[in-house]
């Protein structure tokens, strides 16, 4: 591709100097003509001025006399064939009076210089391109050939060896999240392995939990080896949340550790404010590309950006969960978040399309393992929007579901 854009531009150029050399022609050439007009009604060669001509600075004149003798004719016509020389006949009232030599000047670079400086520039941008293909191989293509298999060899459990951290300002974010992401997941088998004696909510809470940024660096992972990312910026994008999602699983890990003798579901929330924006732009961040992939629209509604009473990432994980549901149980067209004020509260409401759950099982779905009849075929404890009241309610809120003609929506109430 490169040779033809190569032969394509040093075809241009040879035309357009081409054009440019002719062009340059035809002015002297005109010039010439017009003094040949003005002698020949009746201005003597002498007496043309010269000024008003930019090409043309000199006119020596042969007489017929003077063409008589051989040398004078010689020596008049020597200098024509060495170029910027032009000879026409001196006609004057009908008549020959002899020839006229005209001297014009030449401004332009040669045509040669031209290609020179063509065929330079051509090999410096040659040069140029070279260097940056190199530089993407050796800096983005073969780091990311390094750690394209990292997320998958994870996610089957080969958690021996270590993750080698490289300098690399594309994937340096990438291969440290893997990294954490890697002691973290060996951190949580060990434990895991000693906590099956507790209660089977506490780890099938916790499991659960656990799936969402485990799926989301899957799908990270994943989009970066197909190459889905056609900017730097998106893949830093994608590393970052990696990274994210990584420091979310050690967090539940060291729930793990801290609740091993308590109730899982005694989940701690740290009260606090937070603007609304800042909710909206992390949901954003990790939603927006999962949802292109997948296809689904994901539309977000205007708000205004109040104060929220409340624990931020908890909130972001009750979002996780319907979030999970609507990936599950919707039919894939749309996912909708409005905004609204009621009763001096924030809602927020999550709505999906498809097929909601039945007025019975609307009853029951945010207890403890139900599972919807919708739920055949399609993986789950039935913890997630338990999981969800009881943060709600822990941050003095409330969550609650709406049936609709075209879909599910889920309502977040902060107070």
């Amino acid at each position: 591709m490169f040779i033809s854009l190569y032969l394509l531009l040093a075809l241009g150029t040879g035309m357009v100097l081409y054009r440019m050399q002719g062009e340059r022609d035809r002015e002297f050439k005109v010039e010439i003509n017009r003094i040949c007009y003005e002698i020949s009604v009746g201005t003597h060669p002498g007496q043309v001025d010269l000024v008003r001509y930019r090409d043309v600075y000199g006119i020596e004149v042969l007489t017929l006399d003077e063409a008589e003798s051989r040398e004078n004719v010689e020596m008049f016509f020597k200098e024509v064939n060495d170029g910027n020389v032009v000879v026409k006949p001196w006609i004057a009232d009908g008549s020959l009076k002899g020839y006229l030599r005209f001297l014009y000047r030449e401004e332009y670079m040669s045509l040669d210089g031209v290609m020179m400086t063509v065929q330079a520039a051509l090999a410096l941008m040659a040069v140029s391109v070279t260097g940056v293909l190199l530089y993407l191989k050796y800096r983005v293509i073969k780091p990311f050939n390094r750690v394209s298999e990292l997320p998958y060899e994870l996610a089957k459990g080969h958690l021996k060896g270590e993750v080698k951290q490289e300098k690399n300002r594309y994937f340096g974010n990438f291969l440290w999240g893997i990294g954490q992401l890697k002691d973290t997941l060996e951190v949580t088998k060990k434990r895991r392995l000693e906590l099956e004696r507790e209660k089977k909510k506490m780890l099938l809470s916790l499991s659960h939990d656990m799936k969402t940024p485990l799926g989301t660096i899957k799908l990270y992972g994943k989009a970066l080896e197909q190459g889905l990312y056609d900017t730097e910026e998106k893949k830093r994008h994608a590393a970052r949340q990696i990274g994210v999602k990584a420091e979310e699983i050690e967090g539940y890990v060291a729930e793990i550790v801290r609740n091993s003798k308590e109730d899982i579901l005694d989940i701690r929330v740290e009260m606090g404010e937070f603007y609304l924006e800042e909710l909206v732009r992390r949901v954003a961040d990790t939603y927006v590309e999962k949802c292109a992939v997948r296809m689904v629209e994901l539309v977000i509604g205007k708000y205004e950006n109040r104060i929220v009473r409340g624990d931020l990432d908890r909130a972001l994980e009750v979002i996780d969960n319907v979030m999970e549901n609507a990936f599950k149980y919707g039919d894939g067209r749309r996912i909708e978040f409005s905004f609204y004020e009621e009763d001096y509260c924030q809602l927020i409401r999550i709505f999906n399309t498809g097929e909601a759950v039945s007025e019975n099982d609307l009853n029951h779905i945010f207890e403890s393992f139900f599972r919807g009849t919708n739920s055949m075929g399609q993986q789950g404890s039935g913890l997630g929007l338990y999981i969800c009241r009881e943060i709600m309610r822990k941050m003095d809120g409330e969550v609650f579901a709406e049936r609709d003609k075209d879909g599910m929506g889920i309502v977040m109430v902060f107070r």
